[in-house]
């Protein structure tokens, strides 16, 4: 461990072995998003009461379409559980809640439990938890593009700190560390522009099965890494 823990400004969860966790334990696939959902409620709070500004998680990407309508089906009406049932929990602990990704293809209902969830914590000031929904790193970056095209900048004009000011939410920074659960060792789309210099850490355990103790672990290990920045 080291001697003075050092606080990372953004840690990027990629929510990862929700399934694998409910076949393990021979539940239906909805169990484990459900238990995957108070997972990330608890590491989320523990995350941001330990002094990290942002905490963002990756919940459904562009690709995650895809899956079964039922499964799809049944994602949604958690999201929208988690946003209006929930939102008080995020309230009482001072989060304010951000949502990044496309809103095509999310129903009005969705959409709606979503900008009143944004503007309700809009306010709140003990860290800010970003919900990557339909989201892709890729369609982020092809979106900024789009914006800037279509402002009439010059190709010369365009530079990586333009680009940036064009993502869709940016006053979001950097992801210092991406956490990654379930074993896999890839970034699948995830926050492509702020990973460019993050940290990795890649976890054996399902996400089911993270904890807020998890939490003094991945901050012990980022403060051994030395970050360097291509210097």
């Amino acid at each position: 461990m080291a001697d003075q823990l050092v606080t990372p400004n953004h840690i990027g969860f990629i929510v990862d072995g929700n399934r694998r966790w409910a076949k393990e334990h021979g539940l239906p696939a909805y169990e484990g998003h459900l238990a995957g959902y108070d997972a990330l409620k608890e590491v989320a709070f523990a995350t941001l009461k330990a002094g990290v500004p942002y905490a963002s998680a990756y919940v459904f990407s562009t690709e995650n379409w895809k899956r079964s309508e039922d499964e799809v089906g049944k994602l949604m009406n958690l999201i929208m559980h988690a946003f209006k049932v929930d939102l008080k929990t995020f309230i009482d602990n001072n989060v304010q809640l951000r949502i990044i990704g496309s809103r095509e293809r999310l129903s009005d209902k969705v959409k709606k439990v979503l900008d009143q969830a944004e503007a309700k914590t809009a306010h709140m000031t003990g860290g800010v938890f970003i919900l990557c929904l339909n989201y892709g790193g890729q369609a982020e970056i092809a979106d900024a593009c789009k914006k800037i095209v279509q402002s009439g900048i010059q190709a010369d004009a365009v530079t990586p700190e333009l680009i940036e000011q064009n993502l869709y939410a940016p006053d979001i920074p950097p992801i210092d560390i991406v956490v990654r659960t379930s074993g896999e060792q890839r970034l699948s789309n995830f926050m492509l522009w702020r990973a460019a210099y993050s940290e990795f850490l890649f976890l054996e355990k399902f996400w089911p099965d993270m904890t807020k103790q998890d939490v003094t672990g991945i901050l012990e290990e980022y403060s051994r890494r030395s970050r360097r920045f291509g210097g």
